[in-house]
């Protein structure tokens, strides 16, 4: 039977089905140094997620490794490098999630415009009797910039039509074909914005990609939008940014620590706060499992992965 290390849990469904079909050892119901110790030369395969990641050090651990079998879209958090100087492959459960992260960017964009959480909270404080809320600011018909237009960008793209909203992306290089407008310089791209979203990839390559420079130049009118990785904004100084008032609002699914959000946020009412829930519906989570193991099943009999990195 393959010895399976998963690295993380998952859904109860899950861990339950994996289990039923192949050895599995939890690492985090054990002691993980002694489980190592015991059963490092056996283990197969690891199992984990963009949350749990595998590092260098745990892929040199395991001398007969054969694949790794990632739960989301992001691998910044995989040693892939460690993985394929091993020739170790790597799978991720791209497309499934696309249109589920891409709904919640869209809510964010109307939450930070509309102050729909703000209002919640206003009403159920018992606020509402004494006075109103200061006036938002409408969606429709503003200016969308994207930086990092895949295929979720691509889904935020689609949804802005309608709103009538003008759109605009930065990439390292122009996608062929696209319908918007690309704006090489991403300061430039945030100027122009009233709305920017996050839909890039993580990792060294886009670590503090938004730094103070693009803040400032998407202002105290604008809001930053993240779907992406926390680590593509310079964290300090977006909280700098939004205590002092120099960016107009934020909507934020991911932090650079995660589950560690900067206090400094919990007060401010033009933010708005999300525990990663972009790909978090029965429907997505269930089509990612479902991709996951069919990756795993590709590689047991076939020797090849239906969606490699």
């Amino acid at each position: 039977m393959t010895c399976i290390l998963q690295l993380g849990p998952l859904t109860e469904r899950f861990n339950r089905g994996l289990a039923a079909a192949h050895e599995v050892l939890r690492i985090w119901e054990q002691d993980a140094e002694a489980l190592l110790d015991q059963h490092a030369t056996r283990i197969d395969i690891v199992v984990t997620s963009a949350r749990f990641g595998c590092t260098a050090a745990l892929i040199e651990r395991l001398p007969n490794l054969r694949a790794i079998v990632s739960f989301g879209v992001g691998y910044d958090s995989i040693d892939v490098a460690a993985a394929k100087a091993r020739g170790i492959p790597v799978s991720n459960t791209p497309e499934v999630l696309n249109d589920c992260v891409a709904d919640l960017a869209f809510g964010l964009i109307i939450d930070c415009a509309r102050q729909m959480s703000r209002a919640d909270r206003f009403v159920r404080a018992g606020d509402w009797p004494s006075g109103g809320l200061p006036l938002a600011a409408r969606v429709s018909g503003k200016k969308l910039g994207i930086v990092g237009l895949g295929r979720i960008g691509e889904a935020v793209a689609k949804r802005s039509s309608g709103f009538d909203m003008q759109v605009r992306y930065h990439n390292r290089r122009p996608v062929a074909g696209s319908e918007f407008g690309y704006e090489p310089n991403l300061v430039e791209l945030a100027r122009w914005s009233d709305f920017l979203v996050l839909t890039c990839p993580g990792g060294e390559s886009t670590r503090n990609l938004i730094n103070r420079n693009v803040i400032d130049a998407l202002g105290a009118k604008g809001s930053l939008i993240n779907v992406s990785r926390g680590s593509v904004v310079d964290e300090p100084a977006l909280v700098e940014a939004l205590v002092e008032g120099r960016l107009g609002g934020a909507g934020l699914d991911v932090y650079a620590k995660e589950p560690d959000v900067p206090e400094q946020l919990f007060n401010l009412p033009n933010v708005v706060l999300l525990p990663h829930i972009g790909s978090a519906t029965e429907e997505t989570r269930q089509a990612m499992e479902e991709l996951l193991l069919a990756n795993l099943h590709a590689f047991l009999e076939r020797g090849e992965m239906l969606t490699a990195v």
